[in-house]
């Protein structure tokens, strides 16, 4: 015989029913208003871009970033333990994005139903994990630990007179290319995955809307152009982050422009645990790469940001969606098959275009 419920216990389960069903209607009616704002930004993309000129138009995507980002750290099960033995990490390397074509080759793993792995919470475990005891020094004894320290790793080189430009010109773009690499590579809120306010104020005028405009794409992000870990993924261990690299100047001429290039190579490494978790404390090192141009425009000086990208190791392969995710110890497995001879992150690399995921060095 079986007795029936009591008066309590069905209140009880009547109102847990109706805030499950409050809770979905609030989730629909999110994604429903996230849609429609995209697809109105969408809308006011297209409507802009209609009343550009033909050249106008073509400059615009000409001077798009080319992309590629970048290394990533992923432990598979068939091969955890030999990475373990080998310290290794794997290499996440999409290839360059040609500037008058956005197609796109992609040869890393992305999960078929295009989700991205759930990488923002602990992982959890039956007995709870002992707070790590975070050294005030991070970096000490990996190669970035006698490595310049923020904006002062960023030098630019002695300017002089060259394509056109006068010394002066040349100071002042070396100067704002500075201020550009501080706001996309240090700069605290730009890194924990907000709006990059501080390197958009700094592009040129004709870049500053195309850049916000396609900040999230879903196809091509620009922020791709600085480095942003992925929201709730990542808090900084300390307020250092150490930088190497090398800028060099030289001359461009392309459609009828002539100016200076000035090419960026560099290695910026960050210390950061899983949030609210200093026992998952690592090391992200970032390769950032790509060129400013300077020219003349009826005599204002343009200083066009041109192809920034940037790797990071480790982080997870196969999501393209601008952000770094870093791999933690306890971070979901990825379906990645590692390629090449494992490569040492902090070796300051020459950009090659080269894709996939690789095969790389412990940070």
């Amino acid at each position: 015989m079986y007795a029936m419920p009591h008066g309590d216990d069905l209140d009880e389960r009547f109102n847990e029913l109706v805030a499950q069903i409050e809770d979905e209607e609030r989730r629909r009616m999110r994604a429903s208003a996230v849609k429609g704002a995209k697809e109105a930004r969408r809308t006011a993309r297209r409507r802009r871009q209609d009343r550009l000129s033909p050249s106008e138009r073509l400059s615009a995507y000409e001077h798009a970033p080319r992309r590629k980002v970048g290394r990533a750290w992923i432990a598979m099960a068939t091969i955890t333990a030999v990475i373990a033995a080998a310290g290794l990490v794997l290499t996440f390397r999409p290839d360059l994005l040609a500037p008058s074509d956005f197609s796109r080759r992609y040869t890393g793993y992305s999960p078929a139903d295009g989700s991205i792995p759930e990488d923002t919470m602990p992982v959890i475990e039956e007995t709870p994990p002992q707070e790590a005891d975070v050294t005030r020094d991070p970096f000490a004894g990996s190669p970035a630990e006698s490595w310049a320290e923020g904006a002062a790793g960023f030098t630019m080189p002695e300017p002089r007179a060259l394509g056109g430009l006068s010394k002066k010109d040349v100071l002042k773009g070396l100067e704002r290319t500075r201020k550009l690499l501080v706001a996309a590579y240090l700069d605290k809120k730009t890194l924990l995955g907000r709006d990059p306010d501080a390197f958009a104020q700094l592009l040129d005028r004709e870049q500053r809307g195309w850049f916000r405009d396609e900040l999230n794409d879903a196809k091509h992000p620009t922020r791709h152009f600085v480095n942003s870990f992925a929201p709730g993924t990542a808090e900084l261990i300390t307020d250092v982050i150490k930088v190497k690299g090398r800028v060099t100047l030289g001359t461009f001429e392309e459609d009828g422009l002539r100016g200076v290039e000035v090419k960026l190579n560099h290695v910026v490494v960050y210390a950061v645990h899983r949030p609210g978790r200093p026992d998952t404390a690592v090391r992200v090192v970032t390769q950032p790469s790509g060129s400013v141009r300077l020219w003349h425009d009826s005599g204002r000086l343009v200083v066009w940001v041109q192809g920034w990208v940037a790797s990071a190791t480790p982080a997870h392969c196969g999501i393209d969606d601008g952000y770094i995710h870093p791999f933690y110890e306890d971070s979901p497995l990825d379906g990645v098959t590692p390629t090449g001879v494992p490569a040492d992150p902090y070796v300051l690399e020459e950009p090659d275009g080269g894709h996939g995921c690789s095969a790389s060095q412990d940070t």
